[in-house]
């Protein structure tokens, strides 16, 4: 029995680097894996143990939290009008469902972060290493047919590499969801490879590349919020309310400086941003979105429309507005906090919100940086898409919880503040 179990927790050790392994490449094998991780993780039948205190593992907290926040969702069948739509959703977030075991039962021995750490840091170098040979052969391979008369269509094959690498980059890989891949990879190489500058400057400046390749104006802010945060937490405790402040500030008017230098900014205006609810033009998609879903929030605003049903409200709005192109796009909220009270109202956005929130404050001294930065993460991400609307959002956000409770768990010191 024993030597059954232990072969089952090496195999689902292995699955968990697999998922690891894949988060930044294309999404088509990871659900599989995720599957097969979990399956493997009831054969090994560490559910058959005692559960650990909360108190021994109080990162089981955010992960129960979110299992509500699912239950809630499921409980939304009552009321959504459409079962079809409701029914794909629970599918989609099944995993909220899945990991709450997970995190009370714990995972075995062979666990360790810093293996999981270094393949997911070294699949990130490599990722961005496919991407740009990726494009690269597909760029020279249209320059040389444009040159043909008789091949039109390549001529309008953008003319700068940037550009086309920009364009042509969510093709393989949703530029958002990539750099949020790369981020954390970051924040694993800075606490894997700190003392090790010759191996953590090159890494990060690779995977930090990815932001400016992709052309992705959130991921500019997300950057320069993770930065501000890590900043402050190396603060000493005593100067961290006192110029916390201060950087984050920093960090805003530098992001959005940023932000503006971003060859996708021009064609952002910002005299539309102010009057978002009118919005009517064809450009700021986002802008359109958002404006319509806040014409008549009282519509949803109570116990929201159920899960699943956000897309489908909107598609109505589209075409109320005449807008012909979104309801053939059938474009989601691209925002999900607007998704959470369009779908579940007032009350599960708190909850929702809380559910984040509960990351850093349960996770241990070990485990509380990695938990600041990937929490900081999708919150900034969140704001300008639904990171749970592809299966590597929700992927990341899995793997995530189980690094930072591989981290809080974990016998070595992890990462302190370097002035404390």
């Amino acid at each position: 029995m024993n030597q059954y179990r232990d072969i089952i927790g090496r195999i689902s050790y292995v699955l968990f680097l697999v998922i690891v392994a894949l988060l930044p490449f294309p999404q088509i094998y990871l659900r599989y894996a995720f599957v097969l991780w979990f399956i493997c993780w009831v054969l090994e039948g560490r559910w058959l143990c005692k559960p650990r205190s909360l108190r021994e593992n109080k990162m089981a907290i955010p992960m129960i939290l979110f299992g509500l926040w699912y239950a809630w969702r499921l409980l939304s069948f009552f009321w959504a009008p459409d079962h079809d739509a409701w029914a794909w959703q629970a599918e989609r977030y099944l995993s909220f469902g899945l990991i709450i075991p997970v995190g009370i039962w714990g995972v075995n021995a062979y666990y360790n972060w810093r293996t999981a750490g270094k393949v997911l840091v070294w699949s990130c170098v490599a990722a961005i290493f496919v991407y740009i040979a990726w494009v690269s052969l597909f760029y020279v391979h249209n320059d040389w047919i444009g040159r043909f008369p008789n091949m039109e269509y390549w001529t309008n094959v953008p003319k700068g590499w940037f550009a086309f690498f920009e364009s042509n980059i969510s093709w393989v890989k949703h530029r958002l969801f990539l750099c949020s891949v790369e981020l954390f990879g970051a924040v694993m190489a800075y606490q894997l490879y700190r003392k090790r500058p010759a191996i953590l400057l090159p890494v990060m400046l690779v995977m930090l590349s990815s932001i400016p390749l992709t052309g992705s104006r959130q991921s500019i802010l997300t950057v320069v919020a993770l930065m501000a945060v890590a900043l402050v937490y190396e603060l000493p405790q005593r100067y961290r309310l006192r110029y916390g402040v201060g950087i984050l500030l920093l960090g805003i008017i530098l992001g959005f400086g940023l932000l503006e230098l971003n060859p996708r900014m021009q064609n952002f205006d910002f005299a539309e941003f102010t009057q978002m609810r009118n919005v009517n033009s064809e450009h700021n998609v986002r802008l359109n979105i958002w404006g319509l879903a806040l014409q008549q929030p009282s519509d949803y605003l109570a116990h929201g429309l159920g899960s699943g049903q956000s897309t489908n409200y909107m598609i109505e709005k589209y075409k109320e507005a005449n807008f012909s192109y979104f309801v053939d796009m059938q474009y989601h909220a691209h925002n999900q906090y607007l998704e959470e009270l369009m779908e579940l109202g007032v009350p599960g956005l708190l909850f929702f919100l809380l559910c984040w929130l509960s990351i850093p404050i349960c996770a241990s001294r070990k485990g509380v940086f990695t938990a600041l930065l990937f929490t900081a993460l999708f919150m900034m991400n969140m704001l300008t898409d639904c990171m749970f609307g592809k299966f590597c959002g929700i992927a990341l956000w899995s793997a995530g919880l189980m690094m930072i409770m591989l981290q809080s768990e974990s016998d070595d010191p992890g990462h302190a503040s370097l002035v404390e």
